[in-house]
């Protein structure tokens, strides 16, 4: 019985630790820069929802990569699993990731639908995934820059803070001619919008060259659509991004509520100490 028993316990530690090391694995495999994924400006809303403990509304709107075309399970597409990371990271903060993504869907047709399925939730955050049907469709891309800055514009004036997401670096879409160029003009565009960009095909591409061959696990067999394991890591590194972002706010914020603070003390303690003269 102690053998048996011995023998157990040494199989339930066996099963544990390859667990561990499977969860390991998979960390290692999803690992990147933190310079590669840091999301810049503040993303000042969200932080200040989640520093007043209140409740979080993320919408992600974008195509099939945002609705989660090649996941087996509607809880393995990339919003269903960043809100299961972010809930994780921030006990106690009612988290909410609004899947607003439609397949087939171009900047055109989803600035059309920005209002009625992604304002109308009044969202603190809205992630933005676009520009990889517009490479796949067309190499002139002047109609998609006055589109991008348009439903930006319309974005902002809701009050939302608001991040871009770029293509996935995928074999369909690497091949493409004006790859380079929507990756670009999106990132330019968020610089001059001052809003946040997680550069999803920067991301991927250090994977496929780092992790491979466990990077190609992560695309599908159609040469364009991530898998769970795809989702999984993007939504893993969204969250650390979108975490880091929000925590570097509130050192910020709350550094200079100490700094007026301490302002005002030495300003009254001036004034006091002047009044004293003057009575003396």
């Amino acid at each position: 019985m102690i053998r048996a028993a011995t023998l157990g316990v040494a199989a339930t530690l066996s099963l544990f630790a390859g667990m561990a090391a499977a969860d390991d694995h998979e960390t290692q495999a999803c690992a990147a820069p933190p310079a590669l994924t840091k999301i810049e400006p503040a993303l000042a809303r969200a932080a200040a929802r989640i520093t007043r403990d209140k409740a979080l509304t993320i919408v992600a709107v974008g195509s099939s990569s945002t609705q989660g075309v090649g996941a087996t399970d509607p809880s393995l597409n990339y919003p269903s699993q960043l809100e299961a990371d972010l809930a994780a990271r921030l006990p106690g903060i009612a988290i909410h990731v609004l899947n607003r993504g439609k397949g087939g869907e171009d900047a055109e047709e989803e600035l059309t639908r920005l209002g009625r399925d992604v304002i109308a939730e009044r969202p603190d955050l809205v992630i933005w995934q676009v520009g990889t049907n517009a490479v796949l469709r067309r190499d002139d891309l002047e109609a998609d820059e006055v589109l991008l800055r348009r439903g930006i514009d319309l974005l902002k004036e809701s009050k939302t803070d608001v991040v871009l997401m770029d293509l996935q670096y995928a074999p369909r879409v690497v091949e493409r001619h004006s790859t380079a160029e929507m990756e670009q003009l999106i990132a330019e565009i968020a610089q001059h919008a001052k809003v946040g960009l997680f550069r999803r095909f920067a991301l991927m591409q250090y994977w496929h060259a780092a992790h491979h061959p466990e990077w190609s696990a992560m695309i599908g067999p159609d040469g364009l659509h991530m898998t769970d394991a795809g989702y999984g890591c993007l939504a893993a590194q969204l969250a650390e991004a979108l975490s880091a972002n929000w925590e570097t706010h509130r050192v910020v914020v709350q550094h200079a509520e100490s700094t007026t603070t301490k302002l005002a003390d030495m300003s009254r303690a001036a004034l006091e100490s002047k009044g004293g003269v003057g009575a003396r």
